[in-house]
């Protein structure tokens, strides 16, 4: 009898320190790759088909910096179209470049103007157009558009092709 006292004793204390562990808050343990951080550093790899041209787009739909004399902040879907010569912007650092925006003030024709002059400084391509659709602020939408073509490089002609109807077989 004086043994089962014992275990029931050393149980109690037991399930009590259980219990404060589950109330504990759980706390998130640091990945083994933590997250990446903003860097005006863009990288470039070999573009895989350098003996043809072709169009590599990028949608930035969730461009933000704020304004230089307001503080308030802007937001811009970007669209970049590209045709690269020997080397293709990677992608994961043209993420990382267009969030190191987020906390810097900018007008919008500057900001497209240097975005569009760091691409060309790292990958000289044959062709880029960067388009910015800005929000609206004070009732007024702002577009820019600027675009860099290497000299001498001539486009290809423009290739257009029939267009049918959407068939679906259905009878209407």
């Amino acid at each position: 009898m004086a043994t089962q006292k014992k275990t029931a004793k050393s149980a109690a204390p037991a399930t009590k320190m259980r219990k404060d562990v589950e109330l504990a808050p759980k706390q998130r343990e640091m990945p083994p790759n933590p997250p990446s951080r903003p860097s005006k550093e863009l990288h470039v790899f070999p573009n895989p088909a350098p003996e043809r041209d072709y169009v590599i787009q990028f949608q930035v739909p969730e461009f933000t910096c704020h304004c230089p004399l307001t503080g308030q902040p802007d937001f811009a879907h970007f669209t970049i179209d590209m045709i690269a010569d020997q080397y293709c912007v990677e992608l994961k650092s043209l993420k990382m470049y267009f969030w190191s925006y987020r906390d810097e003030g900018a007008f919008h024709e500057k900001v497209t103007n240097t975005i569009l002059e760091d691409i060309v400084k790292v990958t000289n391509p044959r062709f880029i157009r960067i388009t910015a659709k800005w929000y609206v602020r004070g009732g007024i939408y702002t577009n820019v558009v600027v675009e860099h073509r290497k000299k001498g490089w001539k486009p290809q002609p423009r290739v257009d092709l029939p267009t049918h109807g959407f068939e679906s077989g259905l009878l209407r």
